[in-house]
């Protein structure tokens, strides 16, 4: 199982954690929501739970609980700018549906 990071995504994060001042890293997971059934979650992290696992890209460290990692398995964070847009964006192989407005998703 794993979870990867484009240099874009590593250059964002490690830019916000600076700008933070501190944290461990990054957390990924998903939540019940939307009309698909599922949202991505990214959220930093101070603290690592003894479950969580830990994937790391370039010095920045992706946490990611348990429950959440079977449907993250494989999943790569990467940073884009389209014009006027820019944002984080989930390559998740384990995706078969989203929903019309891009907020949710179905394995």
């Amino acid at each position: 199982m794993a979870i990867s990071m484009t240099p874009a995504a590593v250059q964002h994060v490690v830019g916000y954690l600076e700008k933070r001042g501190h944290g461990a890293g990054i957390r990924l997971g998903v939540r019940t929501t939307g009309c698909s059934g599922m949202a991505y979650v990214l959220e930093f992290v101070d603290e690592i739970q003894d479950e969580d696992q830990v994937f790391e890209a370039d010095g920045v460290k992706v946490v990611v609980d348990p429950k959440s990692l079977i449907y993250l398995d494989g999943t790569e964070l990467d940073y884009v700018r389209e014009g006027l847009n820019e944002g984080f964006q989930f390559n998740n192989p384990n995706v078969r549906n989203e929903c019309g407005c891009g907020e949710s998703f179905n394995v």
